[in-house]
């Protein structure tokens, strides 16, 4: 009888906590929703998961077919073609300065939704429907995505950088919600990604990009913003545009915000990518493993399931410790990881009796986890730089800091797959490639002296700059969605 009761105590216990682990996600975001507006977590959703995540997963896996198949690119030339249509995310504080300064009708975020949706819509639908397009031609449509991302991306982070300014507490979690929805996402697209181009093609499956920006046209009509208290007039525009550049500069010479902000372009800079040579060695039926396109697919979705356990482990466990500890030991938990990329490519895998299929699951998940991991604690302390006032573009000037290294690193995996002469069908110096881009990883654990020691809660700025960086006498910024019987303020 005192067994059946322990029994009987011991299932409910485990029932307790499964059902614990089930709602603590509904309470997080509830708790999120009521100490910041509910529509901003709605707004992160619809851009984090449906467009960077959803869109981003399947833009990634369907244009590297579409190079490779329907344009029938060299790996190094495409490397290059990828740095290209980065280019609008180097373009950040151009869209930041748009949005903070330059508001359409009283509206400073509502039109930009709706201009990145256009742009993207258009771009998706014209290369997915022309037929034997140029590469000049196609890379410019994939550029019009790209900036269409951008802009949702950086009028998106605005609101989430305001936040994180005036709830500080909440910042960690702001940017875990970031991850959780970007990696939900991609896992879905991922997964999907490699289906859809087994079944309808590279080319026709790229007008599944035009979805994510066709919703966020809908997203600027229906969201709900206060307009700015008065229509400013055209000088005192230009007032404020000169009066945001020059705060921003001001800001950036700080020793707190240039040291961290130098560290992360660099770490981005040296960490090259070599990307494209892995694809076509990944998918090459006589020389690499001869991955279907479907398993392509399972690979990119297994690692958008590691990046969210990145995030995960970020957020339970590690958002109490000191910026630079927590970077150190991050970088170095991923230099370690591309060890796992030079064994694949030398195929030592095979020789201690583990499997490709098996083996690259390793590596993805290794690579995506403490590549997340190292990533989150810089994107807390992005947020923790941008003084009030004039957060959305400076922000947006950080996030191009990062994006110019991110570009220097595709084009500089280009330029090292060019050199070494790696082909569509030569891939005898692909781990050469990789054993360079790991030494380039390691390298970057001498610079970390230049993140700051302090805690991810604590302020860096001094007080007086948000006061001093203040640039639009308006009412407080306000984002809901608009209520079904409400009608909007014109």
């Amino acid at each position: 009888m005192g067994e059946n009761t322990d029994v009987t105590v011991t299932t409910k216990a485990k029932t307790k906590t499964l059902l614990s682990l089930l709602t603590q996600p509904i309470q997080w975001l509830q708790m999120l929703s009521s100490k910041l507006n509910p529509s901003f977590v709605i707004g992160v959703f619809l851009i984090y998961g449906l467009g960077q995540g959803l869109s981003g997963s399947l833009f990634k896996v369907v244009a590297d077919y579409y190079w490779k198949d329907v344009q029938k690119l060299q790996p190094s030339t495409v490397q290059l073609f990828v740095g290209v249509y980065f280019i609008p995310w180097v373009l950040k504080p151009l869209w930041g300065i748009l949005t903070d300064a330059f508001p359409v009708r009283g509206y400073r975020r509502r039109p930009y939704f709706i201009i990145s949706g256009l742009i993207g819509t258009v771009s998706a639908t014209t290369i997915s429907l022309t037929g034997n397009l140029a590469a000049t031609a196609a890379l410019m449509c994939f550029l019009g995505v790209s900036a269409s991302l951008a802009i949702a991306d950086v009028t998106i982070d605005a609101c989430i950088a305001r936040n994180s300014i005036e709830v500080r507490e909440l910042a960690p979690d702001l940017q875990s919600l970031c991850g959780y929805c970007s990696g939900a996402g991609a896992l879905v697209g991922y997964l999907a990604s490699g289906f859809f181009v087994h079944r309808l093609g590279p080319q026709e499956s790229l007008g599944l990009m035009a979805l994510s920006p066709a919703l966020t046209i809908v997203l600027g009509f229906v969201i709900y913003e206060n307009r700015t208290s008065h229509i400013e007039k055209k000088q005192a525009v230009m007032k404020n545009v000169g009066t945001t550049i020059r705060s921003m500069f001001k800001t950036i010479r700080y020793p707190q915000v240039w040291k961290p902000s130098l560290f992360m372009f660099l770490s981005l800079a040296l960490n090259v990518t070599t990307h494209e040579g892995h694809f076509y060695w990944y998918t090459d039926p006589k020389l690499g493993p001869a991955f279907s396109q479907e398993f392509v697919g399972v690979i990119y979705a297994i690692g958008a399931v590691a990046s969210l356990i990145g995030v995960l482990i970020y957020h339970k466990a590690l958002k109490d410790y000191a910026f630079r500890d927590l970077v150190f030991y991050a970088q170095l938990l991923y230099g370690l990881s591309g060890v796992l990329d030079l064994i694949f490519i030398l195929r030592w895998n095979l020789i201690i009796g583990l499997p490709d299929y098996f083996f690259v699951v390793i590596e993805e998940s290794a690579t995506r986890i403490t590549g997340k991991i190292r990533w989150m604690p810089m994107l807390v302390l992005s947020t923790q730089l941008c003084p009030l006032g004039i957060e959305g573009t400076f922000f947006a000037l950080l996030m191009c800091i990062d994006s110019m290294g991110a570009l220097l690193s595709r084009w500089g995996g280009g330029l090292l797959l060019r050199l070494l002469h790696i082909t569509r069908t030569d891939f005898t110096n692909l781990w050469l490639a990789v054993l360079i881009r790991d030494m380039l990883r390691f390298s970057v654990l001498a610079l970390v002296f230049l993140v700051p020691k302090t805690g991810q809660y604590e302020e860096l700025l001094p007080s007086d700059v948000s006061e001093n960086n203040t640039v639009h006498d308006v009412d407080e910024e306000n984002l809901e969605l608009l209520p079904f019987n409400g009608k909007t303020e014109l």
